[in-house]
């Protein structure tokens, strides 16, 4: 059915607003994203990296998401069937902090509602963030799967989750033990090495001195948390140390508590490090509690759960570790066993969610026996199958880490989360693993902690996919997936622990390809934070300038692996490259008339701005074609934004107007086909960057197909290249451009004509410029065109050389020469006038030895800049007076 010119026509004025508006729905509507299945394609998968539940998706968020829809929409257009996997994280630590904070504005707290009402309330909490997540999504206008939507506590999740936990147990891969965890006290939870943030804070060193018992003198010891002496079972030395020999085995007075504690020796001790002697307190720091397992002390844990001292700290039970330091040091002062205090700058461990200080503690927790896991997982980088990281230095980063790795610590004092399946019996203490509760369950008592998230967020290249079903469709085609998209913040939080556990229960890798970014950082540099408040929501972003302008700049603007800085003004940018687009389409339109898909016809004479703009789409299908499939979006981005600014818009709709303004209706003819075609196949390769404006003008232009997202990829067509179009082009380009140039110069405008001469070297030149004389006729305007390897030229000319041909404007016709001498002549003065004014002052001795050295070197700068301009100005002089 053929439509008519309302229908086709594209409003004069792009806005995002109203083109983006309902498009998705569109889309999704149609099942264009949904994975079909079809044997007869080859599968491709990206699962999402699960957004937290926490609250509103960030710019990182946008950027990360955006390059897995180019991915995705690529593959989809080059005839894969495509998954891309959505799905949210319930983050535990950070969604229960969320709304234990709402609560506790209403006066309450997780106790009072007690855990399964708490639960429910964190249920609603997930549905609502859920949905503004998704509502983001759509905005941001990504080609997800809803039909296979996943969430890490959804019952599927929990099944796999359960199997890896009980598999681990059996294998004696997960063990509960008493170790000195990293501790919050704010959230009253274990946090995992990873989740603590170190950051240098000033504080002090604390040099005591204990006495031995036997009255003899004393050992001096310091320290930087004075409060964990109260637990301290033990001073140590090193054994070769001559200074302690005949102490250790003695005894010395514990200050304030009294208690008797004894010398010991050991190697861990260093003898250089200020007294050489140590305190040793097993429950309080994980050193001391390995020294401590190695001499059998006694572990005395001094805090609660909640970072106030408990009743093995005596007379200071009940104050704040931060305010027992204080009173303990006023005390220990006071009874002259505290005699110096020194100002140290050291790290200090922050909890990545509260924010407060860690404290090491002793503590009764589950964990990963991780050294054979991560074996497994460094042998994999030496196998064919191994994963590829890009850029790959970052493999180096993965590598270090996995080589060097410590027990994960995955029990989490927390109700929001994967209950551990693990029981208790309530009479023999016995503890039961397994997958399904104890059947006499009235006996048994359930493990009241959560895992880590990160031990489901781990399973989510296959567990999304019906693991442990290994019979499951989805796992038998889409697993392993072929790439994932995320920082380089989270190398070791989730994608090395996706790798082990992939490798573990799998024995694949989890994905082929990991494609590195970086974070947004503000235009300074920064990192992007509430306390400095350069946040920006990508939300706002699209609200102002689309969805398109936001994601075209993301994606192009850095390489894999760097930061990438936001600015305003480059989102404008990319606003004004739509528009562009926009503007150069509804001219197309215009001059379509009824053409439609099938008319179009490109077998036809084509002029040289044809076959010049077909050859050049050819090359640019290859260079963004052999970009993207190396995920460098930024190198595919710039050659889209030249070929579509430079050559589409500015040179080619240009050229294509002699034809579609002129009377030869063949040649008209073959113009729209080309330019439909050309727009057709420019729309397809920037509709995974640019979705919603690509899609839009693909429906109004002659097309096949109901959606662009369907559209085949763009390929190179052979028949179509035409090195020798290119070549004339870019000699006809760089006449024109000269001439514009050399009336710029002059202050000539191109609406008056002037006379042009070209002087060719050979008489190929002389006949390819024949044949093209109606493009230098319009782009030039010359009052005369003189094409010949041989010309007159007057003496007062001015010129440019091209590749091939030399091009001379009399000045006669350019400009009136007595007028334009006296110009110069007023120049010629004015810059003599400031370079006798420059030199004066450099000559000044006075002034070069007593200003700042940037003045003297601006007023040099001055210098050189002034006889440049007076030089040039000279020799125009000479050429206008001969």
């Amino acid at each position: 059915m053929e439509k008519n010119k309302e229908e086709i026509a594209l409003p004069t004025k792009y806005d995002p607003a109203v083109v983006e508006k309902k498009r998705y729905q569109f889309w999704v509507e149609g099942k264009f994203f949904e994975a079909t299945g079809d044997e007869e394609k080859e599968p491709f998968s990206i699962v999402i990296p699960p957004p937290n539940v926490t609250g509103k998706l960030h710019l990182g968020h946008a950027w990360d998401t955006t390059l897995q829809d180019i991915i995705t929409r690529i593959k989809r257009m080059q005839g894969y069937d495509v998954l891309w996997l959505p799905g949210m994280d319930h983050a535990g630590i950070a969604t229960q902090a969320k709304v234990e904070a709402k609560l506790r504005e209403q006066g309450k707290n997780r106790y009072d509602l007690g855990r399964e009402a708490f639960i429910s309330n964190v249920w609603e909490w997930k549905e609502e963030y859920a949905d503004f997540i998704r509502k983001q999504w759509e905005k941001l206008g990504l080609g997800l799967d809803y039909s296979r939507e996943r969430f890490t506590l959804d019952k599927g999740l929990s099944e796999a989750v359960r199997e890896v936990f009980v598999t681990l147990y059996e294998k004696d891969l997960i063990y509960r033990g008493e170790y000195i965890i990293n501790w919050d006290p704010a959230t009253k939870t274990a946090l995992s090495d990873i989740e603590v943030i170190y950051e240098e804070v000033q504080g002090h060193f604390y040099h005591m001195k204990y006495p031995l018992k036997d009255g003899s003198g004393h050992i001096e010891v310091a320290t930087t948390r004075p409060e964990t002496m109260l637990g301290d079972t033990a001073v140590a030395v090193h054994p070769d140390d001559e200074r302690y020999k005949n102490l250790i085995g003695k005894t010395v007075i514990l200050p304030l508590v009294g208690r008797e504690i004894e010398i010991i020796a050991d190697d861990y001790v260093d003898m250089e490090f200020g007294s050489g002697a140590v305190k040793i307190t097993p429950a309080h720091d994980p050193n001391d509690f390995e020294i401590g397992n190695r001499h059998n002390l006694e572990r005395i844990l001094v805090m609660n759960e909640d970072g106030t001292m408990n009743h093995n700290a005596g007379k200071y039970e009940g104050l704040d570790r931060f305010t027992c330091r204080k009173q303990l040091v006023k005390d220990l002062q006071d009874e002259g066993i505290l005699f110096k205090i020194e100002d140290h700058t050291h790290s200090v461990g922050h909890s990545e969610r509260s924010g407060a200080v860690v404290e090491p503690y002793l503590s009764t927790q589950w964990f990963v026996n991780m050294q054979p896991l991560a074996d497994t997982a460094v042998a994999l980088q030496n196998e064919e199958d191994k994963v590829h990281f890009v850029p790959d230095r970052f493999e180096r980063t993965y590598l270090h880490w996995m080589e060097n790795i410590r027990d994960w610590c995955i029990s989490r004092q927390l109700w929001w989360g994967h209950r551990i399946p693990a029981w208790y019996h309530k009479k023999t203490g016995e503890i039961y693993v397994g997958r399904d509760e104890p059947k006499d369950k009235e006996n048994w008592e359930q493990d009241t902690d959560v895992l880590d998230t990160w031990f489901s967020s781990a399973l989510w290249p296959f567990s999304t996919m019906d693991w442990p079903n290994t019979e499951a469709e989805d796992f038998k085609r889409f697993f392993p997936t072929n790439v994932l998209v995320t920082g380089y913040d989270i190398i070791f939080f989730w994608v090395a622990r996706m790798i082990f556990q992939s490798k573990e229960f799998t024995g694949k890798r989890p994905f082929k390809d990991v494609l590195i970014h970086g974070l947004v950082r503000d235009a300074e540099g920064r990192k992007m934070s509430k306390s400095l408040g350069n946040g920006v929501d990508p939300m706002d972003v699209i609200d102002k300038y689309g969805a398109d302008s936001l994601r075209y700049f993301l994606s192009t603007g850095s390489s894999p692996g760097q930061d990438l800085r936001f600015t305003w003004e480059k989102v404008e940018s990319t606003w004004n490259f739509a528009n562009k687009i926009w503007n150069a389409s509804r001219f197309a339109l215009m001059n379509m008339d009824d053409l439609t898909y099938e008319d179009i016809d490109l077998t036809g004479e084509k002029s040289l701005a044809d076959n010049w703009i077909l050859t050049r789409l050819n090359e640019t299908i290859d260079q963004v074609t052999r970009n993207v499939e190396k995920y460098e979006f930024g190198e595919a981005g710039r050659h889209l934004y030249n070929f579509i600014w430079d050559e589409l818009c500015d040179w080619y709709i240009e050229m294509a107007k002699l034809s579609l303004y002129g009377e030869d209706e063949t040649a008209k003819q073959t113009t729209r086909s080309v330019l439909a075609y050309v727009l057709d196949q420019t729309m397809r390769m920037l509709h995974p960057f640019m979705p919603f404006i690509t899609e839009e003008i693909w429906q109004k232009i002659p097309h096949n197909g109901d959606s662009i997202t369907q559209a085949a990829w763009p390929e190179v067509q052979k028949q179509f290249h035409d090195p020798k179009a290119v070549n004339e082009m870019k000699r006809l380009v760089s006449i024109i451009k000269s001439v514009r140039n050399i009336r710029a110069e002059v202050d000539t405008p191109m609406s008056k004509q002037v006379e042009l001469l070209i002087q060719a070297e050979d008489e190929t030149v002389v006949m390819e410029l024949e044949q093209n004389r109606h493009y230098l006729e319009r782009f030039c305007n010359p009052s005369h065109l003189s094409i010949a390897t041989s010309l007159t030229v007057p003496d007062k000319s001015m010129s440019a050389v091209v590749t091939g041909a030399e091009l001379f404007l009399p000045l006669e016709g350019l400009i009136d020469i007595d007028k334009e001498i006296g110009r110069l002549e007023t120049e010629y003065e004015k810059w003599s006038k400031e370079v006798e004014r420059v030199q004066k002052k450099l000559s000044n001795e006075g002034f070069v030895k007593k200003a700042p050295v940037k003045v003297v070197e601006e007023e040099k700068q001055k210098e050189k800049d002034y006889l440049e301009k007076r030089a040039k100005v000279e020799a125009r002089l000479k050429e206008l007076k001969g």
